[in-house]
């Protein structure tokens, strides 16, 4: 009894929380909207640390990782020559994602918006997306998501890959602990995509992106990597 109740304690606890961020994470659209949107971003989507570390490397001629960037930011890369923004968080209209865009129609940068998943198989539809904004963005380009960790990393492998014809022994290395990326968290479903490319490579070589739209199961993989780790975060 004294355990069902503390689990209910825990459960009015989490929803306090997501009832007090979904109250800060607003549109734009008045003052005190954009005020509270503002507090969202500092605070709940940690804006505050990202003013001062930026995860940035640049991977390639022209094509730079990041986590996201703050307003400063942006107008920073733009002094690099940065001309285009890939956005791998996806355009569903949080304050992140409105200030974003806010933010590169003031300085004139280009934002693509694609999708991807830090915890979780993202579907071949989604990798295939990313490949295609690799191929059609204006460079100098930065990609980010939120810390720049875990689906900048992914993106950056597959960029490597598909675009720069690395092999995934090399690629990989943007996952690693470096850009504050572990694969024994649930992130770690990141590398199991490339483990299981790079084991189906080995016996029959295939390029990254024809394995993506020809054999990539990513309910498969999800389902692999969950029955062989129980992970806590």
């Amino acid at each position: 009894m004294a355990k069902a109740g503390t689990v209910r304690l825990f459960d009015r606890i989490k929803q306090w929380e997501r009832d007090l961020r979904n109250s800060y994470n607003t549109d734009l659209s008045t003052p005190e909207k954009r005020r509270r949107a503002h507090i969202y971003n500092l605070w709940f989507d940690h804006a505050i640390l990202r003013g001062v570390w930026t995860n940035l490397d640049e991977i390639a001629p022209g094509v730079f990782r990041s986590n996201h960037p703050t307003h400063r930011r942006f107008a920073e890369l733009k002094a690099r020559g940065v001309t285009s923004v890939l956005n791998l968080r996806g355009s569903a209209g949080a304050a992140h994602y409105l200030t974003e865009r806010e933010s590169c129609e003031q300085l004139g940068l280009t934002l693509v918006d694609r999708n991807l998943h830090a915890r979780k198989a993202a579907s071949a539809a989604e990798i295939l997306a990313v490949i295609a904004a690799f191929r059609s963005i204006d460079r100098p380009f930065v990609m980010h998501c939120k810390s720049g960790a875990d689906r900048a990393g992914f993106a950056s492998a597959i960029y490597l890959m598909a675009i720069e014809g690395e092999p995934v022994e090399q690629a990989r290395r943007m996952l690693s602990a470096r850009y504050v990326h572990f694969r024994w968290t649930k992130t770690g479903v990141l590398d199991h995509i490339l483990d299981s490319y790079a084991l189906r490579n080995a016996t029959d070589p295939i390029g990254f992106e024809d394995w993506i739209r020809t054999e990539y199961d990513p309910a498969k993989i999800q389902a692999e990597f969950d029955a062989r780790t129980r992970l806590p975060l």
